[in-house]
Parts: C-alpha cells; structure tokens; sequence
C-alpha cells in the first residue's frame, strides 16, 4: 500500500525556476537544491530564505557549505525542522511520518539513486540528502525530492537506499542523519509579509557578513594550492573544486537571484548588487576551467580571475550594506 503526503506525480513534475532556466551553475549543493524544490512543492517561494548567501565566507581551506538556515524556515513559513532519533528501519520512520503529516530529510548513498546516473548511480557511494514523499514497502518503490527535481526509484535501488539487504542492515553501521520536517504551524503568507520577513533576515545576515573580502583568503590559499593539484588526480580536483570554486559561484548565483526578488524592481540601486554577484559566479566558473587545466601541468594565470571576483564581491556588498545595514 502506497503511502504518501505531497500530491505530485514524477513526471508530471516542474521545477523551480532556479532549477529550470539558464543558469552558470546549475547545482549548488544537494541539502540547498533539495530545499528549493521542497518549498516549491508546497506552494512556498524559497527565494524569500536566502538572505544566508549574503553571510558566506572563506573558511580557510573552502567556501563555506552553504545551507537554508532552519531558524529562517520556521520564521518564513512556520516549518519547524530538527534531528531525528532513527531507531527503527528507516522505511518504517517514512512510513509513519507521512501518515502524521510528516516528512523527512534522510541521508542516503547515492550510489542507489537513479537520478544521479552518469554521476555517482553505480558508479560511487557518495553521500546526499533526499525527502522521501511517497512509499510504498509492498511494491518497493519509493518517490522522493532530490538535488534539483522530484524523482522515482523501485527494487534494487528501493532496498539499497533504504538499508533493507543485510549487508547495510548491519547493526554495526552507524544510523543514517534524519530530520523530521514538521509541517503543523506550515503558512503561507502574501507577498507583501514575506518579503518584509525576509527584509528582515537580510538585515540579520548581513550583520554576520565577513569583515573582509573572503576573496583575499581564497587568493592566499590558492597560491599555495596550484601546485599540488598538478600531483593529484582528477578525482581529487573535483573534489576540492567542490568547495573552492562551486560553493562560491553558485553562492554567488542564488545571492543575485535572492536580491533580485527582495527588491522586486522597486530599488534601482540594488541592481548593481545583483549585476556584481552575477558576475562573481561566471568568474568563479571561469577560475574552475583555468584549474582544471593547472591541474593537467599546464601554465595558466588565475591573477585576472580572482581581481575581478575580489572586485565584483566588494561591489555586490556595498549597495546591500547601503540600503539595509
């Protein structure tokens, strides 16, 4: 028997517009790309909750994992998230969860979701998060919010995402991380309310922005990263690029997005900030290309690069802390 909350059919499914026009980066990590499309599921802006992009740094060796701030999701729309103890099977928690009203962030082994074919699907064990939606354990299919979409797996994939074969049904394995998505106080505010919520959380997170150019420390710890990534492997590259040059950029990208829906036409001076963070996140693209090819031995020049990314954060910031600092 099929047990499910949100009624929305795979492939029938649209995105939100972040995740379906033109953009630099078209991930930006699987908790943040997982969120956007479980407000949108519910009839919520996510924009309205990004204001958390306007604080990111460099953290000393990567920019920061950037994720919705669950204290902005119960302020915005009155979803209350938080741990969860998994003590039974964890196809029992989903079970008795969407029957309550509930949903769940579940961490899971993407080497058993078909979405991710080509990526990770059977190729590597890479962990992600996923929002189970609807179940059924008779028929082992399971449909779930993951990354940048809404998706379907059954069988195989069904009992390895789940832990049900015995090899990871071992006691002996650590419990998987899960939220328990509380959807009782859920609201849907007009626009008017949310946007002045969200002006709101613009000025709290930008009182907690970094006190200098975070670009300064990327640049100094790139200096010392160029040459050992010449001795690594691809993998490896992909890795670090992950954090160093993804996690900017796409950070960049939604902050523009963010900003450019906060002032919703009506702050001429605010559309420099989202010029200067779109540029800041095709810099940060062009940076990945240029080491990439460092990373192959060949001679290249990231100076220009980071100048400009260095430029374009000061100018994204200063409008912002104008306008509402």
């Amino acid at each position: 028997m099929r047990t499910q909350l949100l009624d929305i059919d795979a492939s029938t499914y649209r995105p939100h517009p972040l995740h379906s026009g033109e953009r630099v980066w078209t991930e930006t990590n699987c908790y943040v790309d997982l969120w956007i499309e479980l407000l949108h599921a519910l009839g919520l802006e996510p924009l309205a909750a990004a204001a958390f992009t306007l604080r990111t740094d460099f953290e000393g060796d990567q920019w920061t994992f950037f994720k919705f701030p669950l204290e902005d999701l119960w302020a915005l729309y009155g979803i209350d998230v938080y741990e969860m103890n998994a003590w039974q099977p964890i196809e029992h928690h989903i079970v008795e969860q969407l029957e309550l009203g509930r949903l769940l962030t579940v961490e899971v082994d993407s080497w058993y979701l078909p979405d991710t074919a080509g990526v990770s699907y059977q190729l590597d064990h890479v962990k992600s998060s996923i929002v189970p939606n609807g179940i059924d354990p008779d028929r082992r299919e399971l449909a779930y919010f993951h990354n940048a979409g809404y998706f379907e797996l059954a069988g195989d994939d069904y009992d390895g995402v789940l832990r049900r074969t015995p090899e990871l049904s071992d006691p002996r394995f650590l419990p998987p991380y899960v939220e328990l998505v509380n959807l009782d106080a859920l609201r849907h505010d007009d626009a008017a309310t949310l946007r002045e919520n969200a002006t709101s959380l613009t000025r709290a997170h930008l009182g907690r922005r970094p006190s200098t150019n975070p670009v300064l420390r990327m640049r100094k710890r790139l200096a010392g990263d160029v040459a050992w990534l010449a001795t690594q492997s691809l993998d490896t590259f992909h890795q670090w690029a992950f954090g160093f040059c993804r996690q900017c950029g796409a950070n960049a990208e939604l902050a523009a997005a963010f900003v450019d829906w906060l002032a919703a036409g009506d702050t001429p001076a605010l559309a420099a900030s989202v010029d200067a963070f779109r540029e800041m996140a095709n810099e940060a693209k062009t940076l990945q290309f240029s080491l990439a090819r460092a990373a192959r031995g060949r001679a290249v020049d990231v100076e220009p690069i980071l100048d400009a990314l260095e430029h374009h954060w000061d100018a994204a910031m200063a409008p912002l802390v104008a306008h509402y600092d």
